[in-house]
């Protein structure tokens, strides 16, 4: 019983150091469209979060685009329709990181909704700097969804917690036409990303 204050003094201490780096998680996107806030689930998907802050500490996103946007109305040859915006270093490869393990969202339990922050991939474990953010709930991209033929569907590790009316502006964005379809005539420029503390 004598030790029991020290305990629960600990306990609080553990709950408050918990909070500030469930803050610390935070990210703050600045486009040329308008601010768009993070948030990121390292408890959930640490590979992809870890990953992704390595981008951000180290600058590599700052001046890239949202260059892909995907509409109900821009996916001819898809059955499988989805609502996104791509973003990262899509063809500077001098600035990416070796791609991660695929985190599936049966590992993850975290699901692609509205706002849902995902790693963008072609293979499973092909990941590295490209993302994407989910416009409506989006469940064919999570792990046994029909988008991909794998089944192995994408890694959510984060969710836009304001600013999706940017997001919303940048996927109504002007797009090109036949293979161009879904690329951004003028892509939208990432003028920074920083974590929030």
């Amino acid at each position: 019983m004598k030790n029991l204050p020290r305990f629960l003094f600990s306990l609080v201490c553990l709950f408050w150091i918990s909070m500030y780096n469930a803050e610390a998680q935070k990210i703050q996107m600045l486009t040329e469209a308008g601010e768009i806030i993070l948030e990121l689930y390292p408890e959930k998907a640490p590979v992809s979060v870890s990953n992704f802050l390595k981008y951000v500490d180290e600058k590599r996103l700052d001046g890239t685009v949202f260059y892909r946007v995907v509409r109900m109305d821009n996916q001819p040859v898809s059955k499988v329709k989805i609502e996104v915006i791509q973003g990262g270093l899509n063809t500077d490869t001098t600035r990416r990181f070796d791609p991660i393990v695929h985190e599936t969202t049966k590992q993850s339990g975290l699901k692609h909704l509205d706002g849902t922050l995902s790693m963008a991939r072609m293979g499973p474990g092909s990941a590295s700097s490209e993302f994407f953010i989910c416009i409506n709930d989006q469940p064919e991209l999570d792990f046994g969804g029909l988008r991909n033929a794998d089944g192995q569907g994408f890694a959510a590790f984060g969710q836009v917690i304001k600013g999706m009316e940017t997001v919303r502006k940048i996927q109504q964005g002007e797009t090109g036409e036949s293979q161009k379809v879904q690329l951004l005539r003028k892509p939208v420029k990432i003028v920074s990303v920083r974590r929030l503390k």
